[in-house]
């Protein structure tokens, strides 16, 4: 079983001045989910290399059984801080892909011709795609085979307007992702703020915040296996 996982280069907040990336508990809970099923992990990157962390999700408080397994992993540090450049990456040669969120993805994979290349292939090849929190918006541009957006008349879930106003950011990010799905008709879903919830429709799964985040990795390597 072989998985990409694909994380955001982008480090800045708006024009906040603050910093922004990754979430780490959206990165370690499934990669370790993963390892622990068997599964060969890549990790890939627009810009290659070491993905920035926001540093909110390196706060005390965020912190959880996976992201202290990962600080105590100097094979999984090694990993995250040399990805491969997303462009030279095939979906030929993984079983199925999967986004971790943070901000960081709203700026930059949500318009990466590599990333919506990557997914539409793994989507016309039959291979599950998954996405979680802000990493949902990567599918912002994504078509299906008909020319439509792939999300268009299918259920999905992404962080809520109410989260993203309960962190104050709904004037900061380029797009609101519920506002956004349903604007490409898409089935938006969603469960109680920051509670577990996650959205099945076919090959594709999606998960609402940080909490959804080891169902999404669960409901994927059920579909692998």
């Amino acid at each position: 079983m072989n998985i990409l996982m694909v994380l955001t280069s982008h480090d800045q907040l708006g024009d906040t001045g603050e910093k922004t990336g990754f979430w780490l508990e959206e990165f370690a809970s499934p990669y370790y989910a993963f390892l622990d099923a068997g599964a060969h992990i890549t990790l890939a990157s627009p810009a290659g290399g070491q993905p920035p962390l926001d540093p909110k999700s390196d706060s005390e408080e965020a912190q959880t059984d996976a992201t202290n397994r990962f600080k105590d992993d100097p094979d999984a540090q090694k990993l995250l801080a040399n990805t491969h450049k997303l462009a030279n990456i095939k979906a030929d040669d993984y079983d199925a892909v999967f986004y971790p969120g943070g901000h960081g993805p709203l700026w930059d994979l949500a318009h990466s011709q590599d990333s919506i290349n990557l997914i539409e292939a793994f989507d016309r090849s039959g291979k599950p795609i998954s996405f979680v929190c802000h990493a949902p918006g990567v599918l912002r541009h994504v078509s299906a085979e008909n020319g439509e957006p792939l999300v268009k008349g299918r259920d999905v879930t992404g962080f809520a307007n109410s989260e993203e106003e309960g962190v104050g950011l709904t004037d900061i990010v380029p797009f609101l992702l519920e506002d956004e799905f349903k604007n490409l008709g898409a089935h938006y879903k969603k469960g109680p703020d920051w509670e577990t919830f996650i959205v099945e429709d076919g090959r594709l799964i999606t998960g609402q915040n940080p909490a959804s985040s080891q169902a999404v990795a669960e409901a994927l390597i059920k579909r692998l296996s």
